[in-house]
């Protein structure tokens, strides 16, 4: 198993946000690695900056402000690739 750094033990979607405005300022892309359970290791997503804007309603509408997931529990965006 993979051993990842998880720099925000407790992140909020105000973290998600500025990253992601940082990420979309940058022409970067915006990644996140979000934990489920019955998996190991965290997964990795990782969209284009021209989708950043979208994605991040999405989870504005599907994650809470401590980007626990509303509607699945144990799902949740744990940290943000650089």
């Amino acid at each position: 198993m993979r051993n990842y750094d998880v720099k925000y033990p407790s992140l909020t979607m105000q973290d998600l946000l500025f990253h992601a405005g940082f990420c979309a300022k940058a022409n970067k892309e915006l990644t996140v690695l979000i934990e489920m359970p019955g998996f190991d290791a965290p997964e990795m997503i990782t969209n284009p900056p021209e989708n950043i804007q979208k994605k991040i309603e999405y989870y504005q509408a599907t994650y809470d402000e401590n980007c626990q997931h509303k509607h699945a529990p144990g799902i949740r965006i744990v940290d943000l690739v650089r």
